[in-house]
């Protein structure tokens, strides 16, 4: 932004006229940043969350494994395998509809 100071004698109109081209400046700068969020969206949690029905037997699996080992102090027992297969079931649902989407 380019300041030119001239001299009169009503100085606030130079402040005046400085502190609108800020604003103006400003509230484009705000708008533009407000459309840039609006425009993003993360397609993948929403298509996890829609997928996240079809995947109700592995999701199962792994409640029950984690209610299962809940009282194991020893720490060797884990429901890894079940928390995978829960995910794997997700991503398969995701992946075509999100590769699909993608540009």
């Amino acid at each position: 932004m380019l300041i030119i100071w001239i001299q009169n004698p009503f100085p606030e109109i130079n402040i005046i006229l400085f502190l609108s081209d800020f604003l103006s400046s400003l509230s484009s700068s705000l708008s533009n940043f407000a459309m840039a969020e609006e425009e993003a969206f993360d397609q993948k949690s929403y298509l996890e969350e829609s997928c996240k029905p079809k995947c109700v037997k592995p999701l199962l699996d792994y409640q029950a494994c984690v209610k299962r080992i809940q009282d194991d102090e020893s720490g060797h027992k884990h429901c890894t395998g079940q928390y995978f297969d829960f995910w794997h079931c997700v991503d398969k649902c995701v992946g075509p509809k999100l590769f699909a989407n993608l540009k």
